[in-house]
């Protein structure tokens, strides 16, 4: 008799351990269906091709259903959610931005851009890159979501876009520091200037 209740309370055990690590868990990646394209274009007036300012360039993302997929189910497909992520270059021995096949622990686009309502014909954002993006490589995953808020699916682009960190000087400090700069060599080019003057008259007297 008491090795059965033993037994019992064991097995319920399992089946909360069971329940717990389910619940825990997420979604593996690895059973998501690439059904997206994605595609992501810099807008910069300076920056150089591929290169992306922080606080001050746009990134112009653009997603629809692929071709070979609008015959499939959709029906579940109900927003679209936008990352930015790390790509694997930016990954190396930086734990903290490690992918995971579980999503739920993944850290691989921990950035929001957008989420948006789904449809077949595709939709777009314009996305101002946030001053607090790190340096780094990346590129833009598309995450479809279900009614539930649980990816069913995604796209991802296949260019990278490399985010150059603010650097902490404003263009007033740099045009200070350009004039203090100019202010010095022209008082430089005086002090020279003059003691030249009083070396002529000191050799003619």
């Amino acid at each position: 008799m008491a090795s059965a209740v033993i037994m019992s309370f064991l097995a319920g055990a399992l089946m909360l351990c069971a329940l717990a690590s389910s619940v825990e868990g997420g979604v593996l990646f690895s059973t998501l269906q690439k059904t997206l394209s994605v595609e992501a274009e810099i807008q910069s007036p300076v920056a150089p091709m591929g290169i992306a300012r922080a606080g001050d360039d746009h990134l112009v993302i653009s997603w629809v259903l692929q071709g070979d997929a609008a015959a499939r189910e959709d029906a579940e497909y109900e927003k679209v959610s936008l990352k930015l992520c790390y790509a694997p270059v930016s990954q190396v021995e930086r734990g903290w931005r490690k992918k995971n096949d579980d999503l739920h622990k993944d850290k691989t686009c921990t950035k929001a851009i957008a989420t948006q309502k789904y449809t077949s014909g595709g939709n777009s954002t314009v996305w101002r890159v946030a001053k607090d993006v790190p340096g780094a490589v990346y590129f833009v995953r598309a995450y479809v979501l279900n009614a539930n808020g649980t990816q069913v699916a995604y796209g991802q682009t296949s260019n990278e876009i490399t985010v150059e960190p603010i650097s902490g000087r404003h263009a007033s400090i740099d045009v200070a520091a350009a004039i203090f700069s100019a202010f010095s060599i022209g008082s430089l080019l005086f002090f020279l200037a003059l003691e030249n003057v009083r070396g002529k008259r000191s050799s003619s007297k």
